[in-house]
């Protein structure tokens, strides 16, 4: 069984909130007349009996909500369930991934961003949304990080990388052919903005050169590898366009539907 759980916070944002929002409006692509629900495999997603829409949690400001996160995610995943999240900014990962790690104390990450998100404080959060794999690889929450499409590495962020070991393919260097080689439980973290902006503009940062849709679908649907979580994150609402990164994120929540009920 696969939980989805809408996860609106956006108070952790550096530069822009309205990512809050966005649990329910990607809800909405999903079920708008102007697509389907099928994914490319030809699964029909729509009332699938191994997947459970539990709504939106129910936040308290932070440090809180952090707290409420990491709980209902390991409720689920002590239940035996698959979770898929809808952020929300990209900062609760780091309680996400804590709901999954007495379970899963080998657990691999797939983390797919412009941002490598791994300051160790920024702006004087060490919870922002610029933070949460310096978090999630400093207590050991996960056995291996791999990162594609990272194109604004600092030099704070080359030196945390290689402090935790982190496998980071930068966009410069991404060749559509590349193989991955996980074993054992993988959880995906999605931030949008590892597309280009040209094919998400509803989203706080704009970062020119990243992958365009079919790469990513592709990328998704070429995994090979036992995925026991997702996250979609850093969709904002206010930025979009006729809905048009509402619709990308749809889709790509189906390809990693189709990936997790597998």
């Amino acid at each position: 069984m696969v939980s989805v759980i809408g996860i609106p916070l956006d108070e952790n944002s550096s530069f822009l909130r309205g990512a809050a929002q966005a649990p329910q409006r990607i809800r909405e692509a999903f079920k708008s007349d102007s697509a389907n629900s099928f994914s490319e495999n030809g699964v029909d997603l729509n009332n699938h009996p191994d997947i459970k829409d539990l709504g939106d949690l129910k936040l308290s400001s932070m440090p809180q909500a952090f707290d409420q996160i990491e709980k209902a995610v390991a409720h689920e995943v002590n239940a035996g369930n698959k979770v898929f999240s809808f952020g929300g900014d990209h900062s609760i990962t780091y309680p996400i991934i804590k709901g999954f790690a007495k379970k899963y104390p080998d657990l691999q990450i797939l983390h797919i961003d412009a941002h490598g998100d791994l300051y160790d404080s920024f702006e004087g959060s060490k919870f922002s949304h610029a933070c949460p794999f310096a978090r999630i690889m400093e207590q050991g929450l996960a056995k291996r990080l791999v990162q594609i499409g990272i194109r604004t590495f600092t030099k704070h962020q080359r030196e945390q990388a290689k402090k935790f070991k982190v496998e980071t393919i930068e966009m410069k260097d991404w060749k559509d052919s590349f193989q991955f080689d996980f074993t054992g439980p993988v959880y995906i973290s999605l931030d949008l903005d590892a597309l280009d902006p040209a094919f998400v503009p509803g989203i706080s940062h704009y970062e020119p050169g990243g992958f365009s849709t079919r790469q990513l679908i592709s990328v998704i649907q070429n995994l090979n590898c036992q995925i026991v979580g997702a996250d979609i994150v850093e969709y904002n609402p206010n930025r979009d366009v006729h809905d048009m990164t509402a619709m990308v994120a749809a889709k790509l929540y189906k390809e990693l539907l189709v990936k997790l009920i597998k």
